[in-house]
């Protein structure tokens, strides 16, 4: 089990570091957003939420790692290339991720098991990749 000693005290490879500057710097530059408001903006960050979205639940999710949905290949590669834009890893990470937690489900080798607290499940394991490294 991580508790936050073990997860802020532990080495953080570079992959790691990146992950938190990209996080942190998204999220401040929505500070930004009152001052910079226009509905075209809204509309365009309306469209790449619902792209990325159906880029991770239908081709990352659905199709390529419970294979419980067939595409066309060039529609799987459309959607796959949708799922890149979310940042959230290529389609191989994500689906070996995906798989791993259904594997290892709320045990002690599951990346992101609610036994590691709620930070860990929902946030905290993206910034530590330390378990892909893990035999």
């Amino acid at each position: 089990m991580k508790s936050c000693g073990e997860f802020w005290g532990r080495t953080w490879n570079i992959q790691d570091i990146f992950t938190l500057a990209v996080i942190l710097a998204l999220h401040s530059l929505c500070a930004f957003v009152p001052f910079h408001f226009n509905w075209p903006a809204f509309w365009v960050a309306v469209t790449l939420y619902v792209v990325t979205g159906l880029g991770l639940t239908l081709c990352y999710h659905r199709s390529l790692t419970h294979r419980g949905l067939r595409l066309p290949k060039w529609l799987e590669y459309l959607f796959a290339y949708c799922g890149v834009l979310s940042l959230q890893g290529s389609p191989i990470e994500w689906v070996s991720t995906h798989r791993y937690h259904h594997q290892f489900t709320d045990r002690g080798k599951d990346p992101h098991s609610p036994i590691n607290g709620f930070w860990h499940s929902h946030m905290g394991w993206i910034f530590d990749s330390s378990y892909r490294m893990e035999a």
